[in-house]
Protein backbone atom coordinates (compact mmCIF):
# COMPACT_ATOMS: atom_id res chain seq x y z
CA UNK A 1 0.00 0.00 0.00
CA UNK A 2 0.73 3.62 -1.06
CA UNK A 3 2.07 5.81 1.78
CA UNK A 4 -1.50 7.70 0.53
CA UNK A 5 -3.30 4.46 0.73
CA UNK A 6 -3.73 3.70 -2.70
CA UNK A 7 -2.87 0.06 -3.60
CA UNK A 8 -0.14 -0.51 -6.20
CA UNK A 9 -1.74 -3.75 -7.45
CA UNK A 10 -4.57 -1.89 -8.89
CA UNK A 11 -2.01 -0.42 -11.60
CA UNK A 12 -1.94 -4.07 -12.99
CA UNK A 13 -2.08 -3.72 -17.00
CA UNK A 14 -5.31 -5.73 -19.02
CA UNK A 15 -3.69 -7.14 -21.91
CA UNK A 16 -6.03 -7.60 -25.03
CA UNK A 17 -3.70 -9.48 -26.67
CA UNK A 18 -5.09 -12.17 -24.66
CA UNK A 19 -8.42 -11.31 -24.72
CA UNK A 20 -11.06 -12.87 -27.41
CA UNK A 21 -13.88 -11.13 -28.85
CA UNK A 22 -17.66 -12.38 -27.75
CA UNK A 23 -18.55 -15.52 -29.21
CA UNK A 24 -20.63 -15.24 -32.55
CA UNK A 25 -19.70 -11.55 -32.37
CA UNK A 26 -16.32 -11.44 -34.47
CA UNK A 27 -16.73 -8.60 -37.04
CA UNK A 28 -17.24 -9.41 -40.60
CA UNK A 29 -13.98 -8.64 -42.55
CA UNK A 30 -14.58 -6.11 -44.95
CA UNK A 31 -15.15 -6.36 -48.74
CA UNK A 32 -17.43 -9.65 -47.84
CA UNK A 33 -14.10 -11.87 -46.91
CA UNK A 34 -14.30 -14.48 -44.82
CA UNK A 35 -14.72 -14.60 -41.04
CA UNK A 36 -12.09 -15.51 -38.80
CA UNK A 37 -13.36 -18.83 -37.69
CA UNK A 38 -13.82 -19.78 -41.44
CA UNK A 39 -17.13 -19.95 -41.67
CA UNK A 40 -19.83 -18.22 -45.30
CA UNK A 41 -18.44 -15.22 -46.45
CA UNK A 42 -19.60 -12.00 -44.79
CA UNK A 43 -22.79 -10.55 -46.65
CA UNK A 44 -20.61 -7.43 -46.77
CA UNK A 45 -20.08 -7.13 -50.51
CA UNK A 46 -17.12 -6.14 -52.60
CA UNK A 47 -15.10 -8.48 -54.14
CA UNK A 48 -15.52 -12.28 -53.50
CA UNK A 49 -12.84 -14.36 -53.47
CA UNK A 50 -12.86 -16.09 -57.10
CA UNK A 51 -14.95 -19.36 -58.01
CA UNK A 52 -13.16 -22.27 -59.19
CA UNK A 53 -10.13 -21.67 -58.30
CA UNK A 54 -7.69 -23.98 -57.43
CA UNK A 55 -8.59 -26.44 -54.64
CA UNK A 56 -6.72 -27.22 -51.56
CA UNK A 57 -4.05 -29.31 -51.81
CA UNK A 58 -3.90 -32.66 -51.24
CA UNK A 59 -0.19 -33.11 -50.43
CA UNK A 60 2.49 -30.98 -49.26
CA UNK A 61 1.26 -27.42 -47.45
CA UNK A 62 -2.13 -28.09 -45.64
CA UNK A 63 -4.80 -24.78 -44.80
CA UNK A 64 -3.71 -23.76 -41.28
CA UNK A 65 -6.16 -25.71 -38.39
CA UNK A 66 -8.28 -23.29 -37.18
CA UNK A 67 -8.02 -20.67 -40.31
CA UNK A 68 -9.78 -20.13 -43.42
CA UNK A 69 -12.00 -22.77 -44.97
CA UNK A 70 -10.46 -25.39 -47.13
CA UNK A 71 -12.21 -23.07 -50.30
CA UNK A 72 -11.00 -19.88 -49.04
CA UNK A 73 -7.23 -21.69 -48.76
CA UNK A 74 -7.31 -22.04 -52.56
CA UNK A 75 -8.20 -18.62 -53.47
CA UNK A 76 -6.16 -17.12 -50.89
CA UNK A 77 -3.20 -18.80 -52.44
CA UNK A 78 -4.38 -18.29 -55.96
CA UNK A 79 -4.85 -14.91 -55.49
CA UNK A 80 -1.80 -13.44 -53.04
CA UNK A 81 -2.17 -10.59 -51.42
CA UNK A 82 -5.31 -9.33 -53.67
CA UNK A 83 -7.48 -11.61 -51.56
CA UNK A 84 -6.58 -10.55 -48.20
CA UNK A 85 -9.30 -9.06 -45.65
CA UNK A 86 -8.72 -5.43 -46.81
CA UNK A 87 -10.50 -4.64 -49.37
CA UNK A 88 -13.03 -1.59 -47.99
CA UNK A 89 -15.41 -1.36 -51.27
CA UNK A 90 -16.45 2.52 -52.11
CA UNK A 91 -15.28 3.90 -48.74
CA UNK A 92 -11.40 3.55 -48.78
CA UNK A 93 -9.83 3.85 -45.17
CA UNK A 94 -8.51 7.56 -43.79
CA UNK A 95 -4.81 8.35 -42.84
CA UNK A 96 -4.43 10.90 -40.69
CA UNK A 97 -0.96 12.56 -40.52
CA UNK A 98 0.21 12.82 -36.88
CA UNK A 99 3.93 14.21 -38.05
CA UNK A 100 3.45 17.45 -36.71
CA UNK A 101 1.75 16.24 -33.61
CA UNK A 102 2.99 13.03 -32.08
CA UNK A 103 5.56 13.34 -34.21
CA UNK A 104 7.68 16.11 -33.22
CA UNK A 105 7.39 14.90 -29.52
CA UNK A 106 10.01 12.22 -29.83
CA UNK A 107 12.85 13.73 -28.10
CA UNK A 108 15.33 13.56 -31.25
CA UNK A 109 13.14 15.47 -33.61
CA UNK A 110 13.05 19.14 -33.79
CA UNK A 111 9.78 21.42 -34.04
CA UNK A 112 10.08 22.25 -37.39
CA UNK A 113 10.34 25.72 -39.22
CA UNK A 114 7.32 27.35 -40.54
CA UNK A 115 8.19 27.11 -44.06
CA UNK A 116 9.32 23.22 -43.86
CA UNK A 117 5.56 22.47 -42.03
CA UNK A 118 4.35 23.94 -45.17
CA UNK A 119 6.57 22.56 -47.43
CA UNK A 120 5.48 18.86 -45.28
CA UNK A 121 1.79 19.62 -45.57
CA UNK A 122 1.81 20.20 -49.52
CA UNK A 123 3.77 16.53 -49.53
CA UNK A 124 0.50 14.89 -47.05
CA UNK A 125 -1.64 15.79 -50.13
CA UNK A 126 0.35 14.47 -53.24
CA UNK A 127 0.41 11.37 -51.44
CA UNK A 128 -3.10 11.50 -50.66
CA UNK A 129 -3.06 11.67 -46.71
CA UNK A 130 -6.81 12.69 -45.40
CA UNK A 131 -6.27 14.63 -42.42
CA UNK A 132 -3.58 16.39 -40.94
CA UNK A 133 -3.34 17.15 -37.05
CA UNK A 134 -2.32 20.84 -36.88
CA UNK A 135 -0.89 20.27 -33.40
CA UNK A 136 -1.84 21.18 -29.80
CA UNK A 137 -2.57 24.87 -29.73
CA UNK A 138 -3.25 24.84 -25.92
CA UNK A 139 0.55 23.97 -25.11
CA UNK A 140 2.28 27.53 -26.18
CA UNK A 141 2.26 30.72 -28.12
CA UNK A 142 4.44 29.22 -30.98
CA UNK A 143 2.18 25.97 -30.98
CA UNK A 144 -0.83 28.49 -31.46
CA UNK A 145 0.38 30.56 -34.51
CA UNK A 146 1.68 26.99 -36.33
CA UNK A 147 -1.47 25.61 -36.43
CA UNK A 148 -3.35 28.68 -37.44
CA UNK A 149 -0.44 29.34 -40.28
CA UNK A 150 -1.24 25.50 -41.76
CA UNK A 151 -4.73 26.26 -41.18
CA UNK A 152 -4.74 29.20 -43.50
CA UNK A 153 -2.24 27.75 -45.86
CA UNK A 154 -5.16 24.38 -46.33
CA UNK A 155 -8.11 27.18 -46.57
CA UNK A 156 -5.60 28.90 -49.14
CA UNK A 157 -3.91 26.45 -51.18
CA UNK A 158 -7.30 24.57 -51.15
CA UNK A 159 -5.31 21.30 -50.45
CA UNK A 160 -7.62 18.30 -49.74
CA UNK A 161 -6.75 17.76 -46.44
CA UNK A 162 -9.25 17.61 -43.27
CA UNK A 163 -8.11 19.22 -40.25
CA UNK A 164 -7.88 18.13 -36.36
CA UNK A 165 -6.19 19.39 -33.19
CA UNK A 166 -5.39 18.39 -30.06
CA UNK A 167 -6.58 19.26 -26.51
CA UNK A 168 -6.57 17.48 -23.23
CA UNK A 169 -9.75 16.42 -21.62
CA UNK A 170 -9.97 20.40 -20.28
CA UNK A 171 -12.42 23.15 -21.59
CA UNK A 172 -9.30 25.55 -21.96
CA UNK A 173 -7.93 23.54 -24.30
CA UNK A 174 -10.90 22.57 -26.16
CA UNK A 175 -11.15 26.33 -26.43
CA UNK A 176 -7.79 27.06 -27.73
CA UNK A 177 -8.96 24.29 -30.64
CA UNK A 178 -11.62 26.72 -31.45
CA UNK A 179 -9.79 30.36 -31.43
CA UNK A 180 -8.02 28.63 -34.13
CA UNK A 181 -10.97 27.38 -36.40
CA UNK A 182 -12.28 31.35 -35.31
CA UNK A 183 -9.40 33.25 -36.40
CA UNK A 184 -8.79 31.13 -39.57
CA UNK A 185 -12.29 29.92 -40.99
CA UNK A 186 -11.32 26.33 -40.90
CA UNK A 187 -13.46 23.83 -39.69
CA UNK A 188 -11.44 21.90 -37.15
CA UNK A 189 -12.40 18.40 -35.37
CA UNK A 190 -11.03 18.34 -31.86
CA UNK A 191 -8.98 15.14 -30.57
CA UNK A 192 -9.32 15.43 -26.67
CA UNK A 193 -7.13 12.69 -25.18
CA UNK A 194 -7.32 11.34 -21.39
CA UNK A 195 -5.29 7.99 -20.17
CA UNK A 196 -7.79 5.05 -19.93
CA UNK A 197 -5.21 2.37 -18.27
CA UNK A 198 -5.03 1.25 -14.72
CA UNK A 199 -0.99 2.58 -13.96
CA UNK A 200 -2.00 6.18 -15.26
CA UNK A 201 -4.82 6.05 -13.17
CA UNK A 202 -2.86 4.92 -10.04
CA UNK A 203 -0.50 7.74 -10.85
CA UNK A 204 -2.81 10.52 -11.51
CA UNK A 205 -5.14 9.21 -8.26
CA UNK A 206 -7.98 8.87 -10.86
CA UNK A 207 -11.63 7.30 -10.62
CA UNK A 208 -14.47 6.51 -13.23
CA UNK A 209 -16.13 9.66 -12.16
CA UNK A 210 -13.43 11.81 -13.12
CA UNK A 211 -13.04 10.63 -16.56
CA UNK A 212 -16.75 10.66 -16.71
CA UNK A 213 -16.40 14.52 -15.88
CA UNK A 214 -13.28 14.69 -17.89
CA UNK A 215 -15.17 13.84 -20.76
CA UNK A 216 -17.99 15.42 -20.23
CA UNK A 217 -16.35 19.15 -19.50
CA UNK A 218 -14.45 18.42 -23.06
CA UNK A 219 -17.47 17.51 -24.89
CA UNK A 220 -19.33 20.35 -23.80
CA UNK A 221 -16.97 22.66 -24.77
CA UNK A 222 -16.47 21.56 -28.33
CA UNK A 223 -19.94 21.54 -28.65
CA UNK A 224 -20.48 25.16 -27.56
CA UNK A 225 -17.83 26.28 -30.39
CA UNK A 226 -19.60 24.69 -32.91
CA UNK A 227 -16.63 21.58 -33.17
CA UNK A 228 -17.11 18.15 -33.78
CA UNK A 229 -15.23 16.18 -31.24
CA UNK A 230 -13.15 12.60 -30.91
CA UNK A 231 -12.28 11.12 -27.38
CA UNK A 232 -8.93 9.46 -27.79
CA UNK A 233 -8.38 6.68 -25.44
CA UNK A 234 -4.83 6.47 -24.80
CA UNK A 235 -3.56 3.40 -23.75
CA UNK A 236 -6.37 1.77 -24.57
CA UNK A 237 -4.51 -1.63 -25.69
CA UNK A 238 -3.51 -1.90 -21.65
CA UNK A 239 -7.54 -0.61 -20.41
CA UNK A 240 -9.59 -3.31 -18.43
CA UNK A 241 -13.22 -3.19 -20.43
CA UNK A 242 -15.20 -1.81 -17.46
CA UNK A 243 -12.98 1.45 -17.92
CA UNK A 244 -13.75 1.64 -21.69
CA UNK A 245 -17.15 0.56 -21.11
CA UNK A 246 -17.05 4.18 -18.77
CA UNK A 247 -15.22 6.22 -21.72
CA UNK A 248 -17.53 5.11 -24.20
CA UNK A 249 -20.51 5.96 -22.53
CA UNK A 250 -19.09 8.95 -21.50
CA UNK A 251 -18.46 9.98 -25.07
CA UNK A 252 -21.85 8.77 -26.12
CA UNK A 253 -23.46 10.84 -23.82
CA UNK A 254 -20.93 13.83 -24.95
CA UNK A 255 -22.19 13.92 -28.43
CA UNK A 256 -18.43 12.37 -29.96
CA UNK A 257 -18.26 12.18 -33.30
CA UNK A 258 -15.20 9.51 -33.30
CA UNK A 259 -13.61 7.19 -31.22
CA UNK A 260 -9.47 6.49 -31.31
CA UNK A 261 -8.52 3.58 -29.91
CA UNK A 262 -5.03 3.88 -28.88
CA UNK A 263 -2.11 1.69 -28.26
CA UNK A 264 0.06 4.45 -26.65
CA UNK A 265 2.81 1.92 -25.94
CA UNK A 266 2.96 -0.35 -28.89
CA UNK A 267 1.75 -3.32 -27.09
CA UNK A 268 -0.69 -5.40 -28.77
CA UNK A 269 -0.31 -7.86 -31.15
CA UNK A 270 -2.81 -8.53 -34.49
CA UNK A 271 -5.33 -10.76 -32.46
CA UNK A 272 -5.14 -8.05 -29.67
CA UNK A 273 -6.75 -5.33 -32.14
CA UNK A 274 -9.12 -7.25 -33.14
CA UNK A 275 -10.50 -8.13 -30.06
CA UNK A 276 -10.23 -4.31 -28.98
CA UNK A 277 -12.21 -2.88 -32.06
CA UNK A 278 -14.74 -5.83 -31.88
CA UNK A 279 -15.34 -4.93 -28.46
CA UNK A 280 -15.46 -1.05 -29.23
CA UNK A 281 -18.29 -2.22 -31.96
CA UNK A 282 -20.17 -4.16 -30.01
CA UNK A 283 -19.88 -1.81 -27.08
CA UNK A 284 -21.39 1.06 -28.93
CA UNK A 285 -24.31 -1.09 -30.48
CA UNK A 286 -25.29 -1.66 -27.01
CA UNK A 287 -25.41 2.13 -26.41
CA UNK A 288 -27.05 3.10 -29.41
CA UNK A 289 -24.21 4.64 -31.03
CA UNK A 290 -23.02 2.91 -34.19
CA UNK A 291 -22.59 5.83 -36.10
CA UNK A 292 -19.58 6.78 -34.28
CA UNK A 293 -16.52 6.13 -35.98
CA UNK A 294 -13.29 4.27 -35.05
CA UNK A 295 -9.58 5.35 -35.00
CA UNK A 296 -6.66 3.12 -34.35
CA UNK A 297 -3.42 5.44 -33.12
CA UNK A 298 -0.22 3.24 -32.62
CA UNK A 299 3.47 3.10 -31.46
CA UNK A 300 6.06 1.06 -32.21
CA UNK A 301 7.45 -0.07 -29.40
CA UNK A 302 7.67 -4.03 -29.56
CA UNK A 303 8.13 -3.02 -34.11
CA UNK A 304 4.63 -3.89 -34.27
CA UNK A 305 3.35 -0.69 -35.02
CA UNK A 306 2.94 -1.44 -38.78
CA UNK A 307 1.26 -4.89 -38.68
CA UNK A 308 -1.37 -3.43 -36.02
CA UNK A 309 -2.19 -0.72 -38.03
CA UNK A 310 -3.14 -3.42 -41.11
CA UNK A 311 -4.95 -5.43 -38.51
CA UNK A 312 -7.27 -2.60 -37.24
CA UNK A 313 -8.25 -1.65 -40.46
CA UNK A 314 -9.09 -5.46 -41.81
CA UNK A 315 -10.87 -5.24 -38.45
CA UNK A 316 -12.90 -2.93 -39.86
CA UNK A 317 -11.69 1.22 -38.35
CA UNK A 318 -12.57 3.76 -40.21
CA UNK A 319 -9.51 5.81 -39.90
CA UNK A 320 -5.72 4.93 -39.56
CA UNK A 321 -2.96 7.38 -37.69
CA UNK A 322 0.56 7.64 -38.31
CA UNK A 323 3.91 9.79 -38.71
CA UNK A 324 6.07 10.08 -41.96
CA UNK A 325 9.57 8.28 -41.11
CA UNK A 326 7.98 6.77 -38.25
CA UNK A 327 8.92 9.39 -36.18
CA UNK A 328 7.48 9.87 -32.07
CA UNK A 329 7.92 9.08 -28.39
CA UNK A 330 10.63 6.31 -27.60
CA UNK A 331 10.88 4.15 -30.80
CA UNK A 332 8.22 6.26 -32.44
CA UNK A 333 4.86 5.70 -34.63
CA UNK A 334 3.18 3.84 -37.14
CA UNK A 335 5.49 4.69 -40.55
CA UNK A 336 2.77 6.69 -42.54
CA UNK A 337 4.63 6.00 -46.07
CA UNK A 338 4.89 1.99 -45.77
CA UNK A 339 1.34 2.32 -44.41
CA UNK A 340 0.00 4.24 -47.21
CA UNK A 341 2.37 2.05 -49.69
CA UNK A 342 0.86 -1.49 -48.07
CA UNK A 343 -2.76 0.09 -47.95
CA UNK A 344 -2.43 0.51 -51.70
CA UNK A 345 -1.67 -3.03 -52.22
CA UNK A 346 -3.83 -4.33 -50.30
CA UNK A 347 -6.76 -2.74 -51.79
CA UNK A 348 -7.95 -0.73 -48.96
CA UNK A 349 -6.50 2.85 -50.45
CA UNK A 350 -5.71 3.51 -54.17
CA UNK A 351 -2.32 2.73 -54.67
CA UNK A 352 0.19 5.96 -54.44
CA UNK A 353 3.17 5.97 -56.76
CA UNK A 354 6.87 5.22 -54.61
CA UNK A 355 8.23 7.61 -56.13
CA UNK A 356 5.67 10.46 -54.73
CA UNK A 357 6.35 8.52 -51.32
CA UNK A 358 10.10 8.84 -51.38
CA UNK A 359 9.37 12.34 -52.22
CA UNK A 360 7.23 12.85 -48.82
CA UNK A 361 9.50 10.95 -47.07
CA UNK A 362 12.73 13.65 -48.13
CA UNK A 363 10.44 16.49 -47.08
CA UNK A 364 9.69 15.00 -43.67
CA UNK A 365 13.70 14.08 -43.47
CA UNK A 366 14.25 17.94 -44.08
CA UNK A 367 11.46 19.11 -41.70
CA UNK A 368 12.51 17.05 -39.04
CA UNK A 369 16.03 16.62 -39.39
CA UNK A 370 15.36 13.41 -39.34
CA UNK A 371 17.87 10.74 -41.28
CA UNK A 372 16.28 8.50 -44.00
CA UNK A 373 17.95 5.01 -42.99
CA UNK A 374 19.65 3.55 -45.76
CA UNK A 375 17.57 0.64 -45.80
CA UNK A 376 14.29 1.89 -45.68
CA UNK A 377 12.27 0.06 -47.74
CA UNK A 378 10.78 3.35 -50.32
CA UNK A 379 13.33 6.05 -49.90
CA UNK A 380 16.45 4.32 -48.63
CA UNK A 381 19.55 4.79 -50.83
CA UNK A 382 20.20 0.91 -50.85
CA UNK A 383 16.36 0.80 -51.91
CA UNK A 384 16.74 2.55 -54.48
CA UNK A 385 20.04 1.42 -55.78
CA UNK A 386 18.29 -1.78 -56.46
Amino acid sequence: MSADGRDPGAAAPFDWNRAEPAPGERPPRPGGRMSPSGGQPSPSGGQQPPSGGPQPPSGGQQPPSGGLAADAWGAARADGEAWLPFGRGARPVEVLDETLRDGIQGVSTVNPPRGRKIELLHAMASVGVDVVNLGMPATGPRQFDDACLLAREIVASRLPLGLTAAARTLAVDVQEVARVAERTGAPIMVYAFIGSSPIRHFVEGWGPDFLARSVDEAGRAAAAAGLPFCLVAEDATRSPPDMLRTLFRAAVDAGAARLCLCDTTGHVTPPGVEALVAFARRELGALGATGIELDWHGHNDRGLGLAAALWAVASGVERVHATALGVGERTGNTCLELLVDNLGRLGARPPVPRERLAAYCAAASRALAWPVAPDHPIAGALSRRG
